[in-house]
């Protein structure tokens, strides 16, 4: 099976608002250009978007076809190993909910669309139970019971 990458434009919060799963051929920029595309004129509150270097190529694009700023993420100057870039982190935490999920945690799906699906399924379920009320402690249908003890 050939491999994917999956491509996505995520808030601050880490919910996607727009996603690409395409062939692992075309370049990093050219999957951010196609979720772009996709997400159109569809967020028209999107003023800035954050991008690591490997971005960097789709600057002209953003300019020519969309309203948004693209801000480049780069490392501190003279930082030496590895260092958190901001705003990366936020990215890289959505990726990380996928592997919670065992269809998304390797790439078992044949069709694009399919494993799209799958990552829509997964944050449809993050969001929803995030929306859950928190568990009331004097609920005793929540309350686990004691552990016993052994004697020794």
């Amino acid at each position: 099976m050939p491999g994917r990458k999956r491509h996505l434009l995520v808030d601050t919060l880490g919910l996607i608002w727009g996603l690409a799963v395409l062939p692992a051929r075309p370049t990093d920029w050219d999957g951010a250009a196609e979720v772009f595309a996709r997400v159109g004129d569809g967020l028209p509150r999107l003023v800035r978007v954050w991008a690591d270097s490997a971005y960097r190529a789709l600057s002209e694009w953003v300019r020519a076809n969309v309203l948004w700023v693209l801000e480049i993420v780069t490392r501190r100057e003279g930082a030496v190993g590895f260092e958190v870039q901001p705003w990366r982190w936020v990215v890289e935490r959505t990726f990380g909910w996928f592997n919670r999920y065992r269809r998304l945690s390797k790439d078992y799906e044949h069709n694009p669309t399919s494993s799209e699906t799958w990552i829509y399924v997964a944050m449809i379920h993050r969001m929803s139970r995030a929306s859950l009320p928190d568990k009331n402690a004097d609920n005793d249908l929540l309350r686990r019971p004691n552990k016993r003890r052994r004697k020794t």
